[in-house]
């Protein structure tokens, strides 16, 4: 189903329910809309004994619910890894697809395509480690990626391999990935498997060619000897197919099971809780927010604390946005307050629900943050862990307005996590620089010593907090997580400055 098949649909859905005939409507997610007139049609159909309906689809949030509750579900879903992943893919294939013209080039270069599409797929399971999203990797990139190769080995014509890596980035399996990382990691891939190295090693007759991973090509065109080293690869992913590191499986978990435990928080919860106000559901599932934000503010003054906005100076840049950055998270920590205060009202019955009450309540009820509180600051997920946070840093932002207004600030140790926008802060530091260096900004760069002071830096800080994630560092070198490693480890505080750049003419 797709754009323009609608009417097609309905008349052949219509001729085999006539003639007692069989009928696969594929792809129904794409046409969401058009769902209400499909179930329409099969109210006044009047059937042959024989007529029997399938549906595919993938999971969509708006799929009509009446249309599911009528209809016999199967649910399938491929099994994971790249072993089975490169198996479907050889299964799909024919021999012939794979031995034309008897070129060994080009059936090097399909087995480079199955390992590429299958990485890109799989890769999908390590999320926001592998990728930093779901991307909708399918098989028509895959079919797309083989009429590449296809036509790239017709007639005797040499060709370039950045002309696959540019069709490949940017308009087959790049089209769909929208982060600037990820394309970095999606290119890298593809450097990786599509060059002459990997591929055309026509002098090598006789010998098998190298591939990834100690992995061996072999001399020949035939499937069977392609699907005989697919089959011989483990069922357990290693993490170094992926380019990953070997205790990436620990964050991979870690991520699941936050996941799964919050599911089980909202399967714990009424049914009814979020379909309409019921004072004691509400009162007993959201008292925990409640009391932990009244336990938060018992010790501070940050709910009554008055501010105004601050006004435009020609001061220091790092005070200006110290100021601003107290100025936001009082005002961020008062809209908050102000939020749970009307919730409390309604609970108690001293209020009228309003529709941003509702929202907000909906939203704590399904353990997820409210969309008005991470408009104003993109922190954590979970409510409780943003509460928490945000009590946090609003209060280590006064020690970091005590500290400026001191002018000990710089001289001091400071922790990044602490502030609400990081990069702001160091944006400040550059401007700042630029000032004492009457320079322009554009003409510093940013650099980082864990060796003690930077000498050109005329302004540094020493930063502390630092997390890392994928490797170790001990502050001389970088080294490789072994599988038992942890998945974050803390870095050694470093020295941070911006320094006039080396121009070479």
């Amino acid at each position: 189903m797709g754009q323009g098949q609608a009417d097609l649909a309905i008349h052949t859905l219509k001729e085999c329910a006539r003639n007692g005939e069989w009928l696969c409507l594929k792809n129904l997610h794409l046409v969401i809309p058009w769902l209400p007139l499909l179930e329409k049609e099969l109210n006044t159909l009047q059937p042959q004994p024989n007529f029997r309906l399938w549906l595919t689809t993938e999971v969509h949030p708006e799929f009509t619910p009446v249309l599911l509750q009528s209809s016999l579900k199967i649910t399938y879903e491929a099994p994971p890894g790249l072993k089975k992943n490169l198996l479907r893919t050889y299964e799909s294939w024919t021999p012939e697809q794979i031995n034309r013209k008897g070129n060994l080039s080009r059936a090097h270069s399909l087995f480079c395509l199955a390992w590429f599409h299958a990485v890109c797929q799989e890769r999908r399971n390590y999320i926001p480690q592998g990728w930093t999203k779901f991307y909708e990797f399918s098989l028509s990139d895959l079919r797309a990626g083989f009429d590449i190769i296809d036509g790239l080995f017709e007639g005797s014509k040499d060709f370039q391999w950045e002309f696959v890596h540019g069709l490949f980035e940017n308009a087959i399996y790049g089209g769909r990935v929208d982060n600037y990382f990820d394309m970095r990691v999606l290119r890298s891939y593809l450097e990786q498997l599509f060059n002459s190295r990997v591929i055309g090693s026509l002098n090598a007759r006789g010998k098998k060619i190298s591939f990834l991973h100690s992995i061996s090509l072999p001399n020949s065109c035939s499937i069977l000897d392609y699907r005989h080293i697919i089959e011989s690869l483990p069922e357990d992913d290693k993490p170094d197919f992926f380019g990953l590191p070997a205790n990436i499986a620990r964050s991979s978990q870690r991520m699941i099971s936050s996941q799964v435990i919050s599911q089980l928080r909202i399967l714990s919860r009424s049914v009814s809780a979020g379909c309409k106000f019921d004072r004691e559901i509400w009162s007993a599932e959201l008292s925990p927010v409640l009391n932990l934000w009244k336990k938060l503010n018992q010790n501070s003054n940050l709910i009554h604390q008055k501010v105004s906005l601050p006004v435009e100076q020609q001061g220091s840049p790092i005070s200006s946005f110290i100021t601003l950055e107290q100025f936001s998270a009082i005002r961020l920590v008062q809209s908050v307050h102000q939020s749970l205060a009307s919730l409390s009202k309604v609970i108690r019955g001293t209020s009228l629900l309003s529709p941003e009450v509702q929202k907000l309540a909906n939203a704590l009820l399904n353990q997820k943050c409210p969309l008005a509180w991470q408009s104003k600051w993109e922190g954590p997920e979970d409510p409780l862990q943003y509460l928490r946070s945000l009590v946090a840093r609003a209060l280590a932002i006064q020690n970091w307005v005590e500290k400026s207004e001191r002018q000990k600030l710089l001289s001091d140790t400071l922790d990044l996590s602490e502030l609400f926008h990081p990069d702001t802060f160091l944006n400040a530091l550059r401007q700042e620089t630029a000032r004492v260096m009457s320079c322009s900004v554009d003409s510093l760069k940013f650099t980082a010593s864990w060796k003690g002071q930077i000498q050109e830096g005329k302004l540094q800080v020493k930063i502390s907090g630092l997390q890392m994630e994928g490797c170790s560092f001990d502050g001389n070198r970088l080294s490789e997580n072994l599988h038992d490693s942890p998945s974050v480890s803390s870095v050694l505080p470093c020295y941070m400055a911006w320094i006039p750049q080396v121009l070479n003419y």
